[in-house]
């Protein structure tokens, strides 16, 4: 199951963030030994906790990698598309929906 997902070719199609978009970690993320300065296995991220997308590389000519700023914890992670999600498209989509209503109610 997961070696297929890792067959796809991610940079064939556009990031998914982009450099100042507001993002937040969909899972907790430790520290794999890439990480200098923490011990391995030293939780980095939290599931929940919120950032902005510094940068955006990839890796092995196939993934994106999102350098990730963690406000909060003061601390930059390169994080990937799956354990990431956009908080600013979610206001936007809130914000479209509410004003589309809006203005099908003064329409009608």
């Amino acid at each position: 199951m997961g070696a297929r997902r890792e067959e796809e070719v991610e940079i064939h199609n556009p990031p998914r963030f982009v450099p100042g978009e507001r993002v937040y970690a969909t899972r907790h993320i430790k520290n794999d030994g890439t990480y200098p300065g923490k011990e391995i296995g030293e939780r980095l991220v939290r599931k929940g906790d919120t950032g902005f997308v510094r940068d955006v590389g990839t890796f092995l000519q196939q993934f994106y990698i999102y350098a990730v700023e963690w406000i909060d914890r003061g601390i930059v992670v390169g994080m990937r598309e799956r354990e990431l999600r956009s908080l600013d498209e979610a206001s936007t989509w809130k914000t479209n929906e509410c004003a589309t209503g809006v203005n099908e109610g003064k329409a009608r």
